[in-house]
Parts: C-alpha cells; sequence; structure tokens
C-alpha cells in the first residue's frame, strides 16, 4: 500500500463558545484541539488505513504532546517532528461571527511550526514514501518551502505522485518565494485539488471548463474541485464525475477540506473509481463538519461506509 507523507504546521485550536466579532474583550473559550491542515489532513489518511507520515515541529509542551500523541495514536508516522526544545508549539484562536464567518489569530510562523525543513529524520520518511501531498497553507518559510521542493524532486525522480491542494489565504500569495513554490508544486502535480475558485489562482482561462482544459493540457492527470456544502466534481481526459454533497447539521467547517482531501487522496492511490472516491471523500467532509473541533471529525474506513449506509448511498 502506497505510504503518503505530507509537510506543515500542528497547531493547537482553542475556541470561542459564543459568535461574535473578534477577541476584544473575555469570552468563554474551550479546547485546545490538535490542529493544523497537514495534521488534519495526514489523520484522515491514517484513521483509513493508508499508511503516513507527517514532516512538522511543535514545541517541547503540552501542545505538542497533545498533537503527537493524537498522531500517534491514530496510526501516523510522526518520526520526523521535531520536537523543539524552546518555541512554543502553534496556537490558532477562532470565533464563528452570526453570519458563519470566521475570525482566526494564527501563530505559527514564529512558533516551533519555523524550524520545520529538511531534517535527517525528515529525509528518512521521503525515502519511505510513495506519495507526497503539498497543501499551500504550510508554504509559509524558505526552510519548509526547500523542503518540499526536495521532496517533490526525490519522490517524482523514483516513479512516485503529487497531490496538491492551494488552501491558502490571499494574503499569502506576496510572501518572499511563495509564487515560485506553488508554480514548482503545480508543474510536478498528478492530482490538484483546489477548493472552488482557487483554481483560477494558476490559469489564464476565467470559466471554469476552459480553466480545467488549460490544467489538464499542462499534465495533470486529474483535477477534483471542491464546492463545500454543493459537492464536488472530478475531471480527467476522459470526462467529468459529479457528487452531490450529504445534508448534515454544521457544527465545525473547520477540517472538512482537508479529511475530504485526504479520503479522496486515499481512494486515489488505491485506484478506486472517481464516483466512488468522491462518495467516500464527501462522507468524510460531512462527518467532519458534523463535530465540535477541527480533527475531531476524521473517520475510518468503517465510520464512514456505516455513514453512507444510513444515507442510502454505497461506497
Amino acid at each position: 500500500m502506497k505510504k503518503i507523507v505530507t509537510f506543515g504546521e500542528i497547531v493547537v485550536e482553542i475556541m470561542a463558545l459564543e459568535p461574535g466579532e473578534g477577541f476584544k474583550k473575555a469570552i468563554p473559550l474551550i479546547g485546545p484541539f490538535p490542529s493544523g491542515a497537514p495534521a488534519i489532513f495526514i489523520d484522515q489518511a491514517a484513521k483509513m488505513g493508508q499508511p503516513g507520515g507527517l514532516v512538522s515541529a511543535v514545541g517541547n509542551d503540552d501542545f505538542g504532546a497533545l498533537n503527537i500523541e493524537r498522531l500517534r495514536r491514530d496510526g501516523v508516522d510522526v518520526s520526523a517532528i521535531l520536537v523543539h526544545p524552546t518555541a512554543a508549539t502553534g496556537s490558532a484562536f477562532v470565533r464563528y461571527r452570526p453570519d458563519g464567518e470566521r475570525d482566526f489569530i494564527f501563530n505559527i510562523r514564529h512558533s516551533a511550526c519555523s524550524a520545520i525543513g529538511l531534517t535527517a529524520d525528515a529525509e528518512k520518511l521521503i525515502e519511505s514514501a510513495d506519495h507526497l501531498h503539498i497543501m499551500g497553507s504550510a508554504l509559509f518559510s524558505d526552510g519548509i518551502v526547500a523542503a518540499i521542493h526536495e521532496a517533490t524532486v526525490r519522490i517524482k525522480a523514483r516513479g512516485g505522485t503529487v497531490s496538491f491542494d492551494p488552501n491558502i489565504r490571499k494574503e499569502m500569495l506576496d510572501l518572499p518565494g511563495m509564487r515560485q513554490a506553488l508554480a514548482h508544486a503545480l508543474e510536478n502535480t498528478d492530482l490538484f485539488m483546489p477548493s472552488g475558485a482557487e483554481i483560477f489562482l494558476f490559469t489564464k482561462a476565467t470559466e471554469e471548463k476552459a480553466a480545467v482544459d488549460e490544467l489538464l493540457a499542462r499534465g495533470i492527470k486529474a483535477v477534483v474541485i471542491k464546492r463545500g456544502a454543493e459537492g464536488a466534481s472530478y475531471f480527467d481526459r476522459a470526462g467529468e464525475v459529479f457528487s452531490p454533497a450529504f445534508k448534515v447539521e454544521e457544527v465545525d467547517p473547520t477540517g472538512a477540506g482537508d479529511s475530504f482531501g485526504a479520503a479522496f487522496v486515499t481512494c486515489w492511490l488505491r485506484g478506486m473509481e472517481p464516483a466512488a472516491a468522491l462518495r467516500i471523500a464527501n462522507a468524510a467532509g460531512a462527518r467532519a463538519v458534523s463535530v465540535k473541533g477541527p480533527m475531531e471529525g476524521t473517520s475510518t474506513m468503517a465510520e464512514i461506509e456505516a455513514f453512507l449506509e444510513a444515507q442510502g448511498a454505497s461506497a
């Protein structure tokens, strides 16, 4: 079974219990929850039984231990997670506005995450991997950009594959070297997984079908567009497959896209038909939004199958 490696931030998330506008006064909070987009991604893949590991860094503190223990318990290879002796584990505070939008306060770039790079343990993990998953949110420092670049070159050179989820905030596009890092990721991508309008970050086309055709013409094997509550679409040279989302009560959307992505990549690596892979990925995303906490809704394959059965859909 193919092994996935990904790079990026591990954080704890602390959430406001009440909706509102920001954090300018004392409010009730709940947490810490294990979090970080790459951590959620690899946790979901591991819970589905796919071998996988994460290159990251945490502080020598309770927040770091919380994350490592959770990932290890769920089957993630944590050998390349550096425990920094002095820097603190990254953090994210989140509050929901009355309209459903969210306010975040992040401490990632200046946390232990700043030490993520091509360590000896990271090199060992890369050598054991068949597939690299790149997340745009992880490209926040020169060290991690260089490490992902090197992992891409090594894994592709021996016939491995790459998936790429842009997952990037607009303000990150102007960071030094960001556009070059994104371009290198796209040039080596086999499976591209943008959310909605993210597809236009990399195309001259401004209409979806034309943008997909442009990307496939560059050599990308498949494109999956995540549409949230509207479902998801798969495109390759043979055509298009659409799968509607499952209707569930949304409790917390954080991490749903990461869970969807991990479930789809896992199914894709196993050679599953696109329609079935989309159903499983949509189920993973639906289960994720139904639970409070960014990593609390990751699912085993048995849980996904039970959800699909309850929904009257089959894997």
